[in-house]
């Protein structure tokens, strides 16, 4: 289990993106983090795998203090929890192939990293995840030659590399058109439920949220302002969650 407790991040311009934010996560769950841009969901995701240092507060897994891992331990945990961005984050001139290798890197020696050396069954892993995500067929071209829903297929191949308990998806969708945005989500769901891998995901949209999350936990500058389920989001708590301004017709 994923235990957040009073959470706070001051960046050094001054700019507070948390709050005091606590919450749990229990395995097995596919919950989603909404609110604005600029509401803190992205530097939390962040700060649960040390991309980002919190600046109090305490993040458990399974009972351990990841925010005070140090070296060999914080690598050690991270091999649990898979990362997948918004922008894909992959090396563009590198094959699909190499791309999703590279996500094994946590559990090869220095040599082997910087060789790229891989084990015949890493090497067996890489294709069997390219054939979960429906793309074992690009596993040779270049990955700046897949469209964007593709690249986002890839990077969560790559994060199945490091047999996580745990995938962070920071936005995987908000830059894909809505058809793509379900087929992304429906690859999470299908990890969350057959593999049961425990999804934390930011999202914008709450047509997205209804249709895939358990669970919402939802930001406003910072602070958590709701923790529940999708369908207990009314009127009330939407306007709580993106203010009065907010049109929920360009939301929901």
């Amino acid at each position: 289990m994923l235990k957040i407790e009073n959470l706070t991040k001051v960046y050094p311009n001054g700019t507070q993106a948390l709050k005091n934010v606590s919450f749990d996560v229990k395995d097995g769950e596919f919950l989603a983090v909404i609110g604005l841009s600029g509401s803190g969901k992205s530097t939390l995701l962040r700060c649960i795998n040390r991309l980002i240092e919190p600046t109090s507060g305490q993040i458990f897994w399974d009972g351990e203090d990841i925010t005070a891992a140090k070296g060999a331990e914080i690598r050690k945990i991270r091999r649990q929890i898979g990362m997948v961005f918004q922008q894909f984050n992959l090396v563009k001139r590198s094959s699909v192939y190499t791309n999703v290798l590279s996500g094994r890197l946590g559990y090869v020696n220095t040599m082997s990293s910087l060789l790229h050396v891989f084990s015949a069954e890493d090497r067996a892993r890489a294709m069997a995840n390219l054939e979960q995500v429906g793309l074992a067929e690009k596993a040779l071209v270049r990955a700046d030659s897949l469209s964007g829903g593709q690249q986002q297929r890839v990077s969560i191949a790559r994060a199945l590399m490091q047999e996580p308990r745990l995938i962070l998806a920071d936005e995987p969708v908000a830059s894909l058109d809505p058809v793509l945005a379900h087929s992304i989500l429906k690859y999470l769901e299908q990890l969350n439920k057959e593999r049961s891998i425990t999804v934390l995901c930011s999202l914008h949209f709450l047509d997205l949220v209804h249709r895939y999350a358990t669970r919402v936990i939802a930001l406003k500058d910072g602070e958590v302002v709701f923790e529940g389920l999708p369908q207990q989001i009314d009127d009330a708590q939407f306007k709580a969650i993106y203010g009065q301004e907010a049109e929920q017709a360009s939301i929901i």
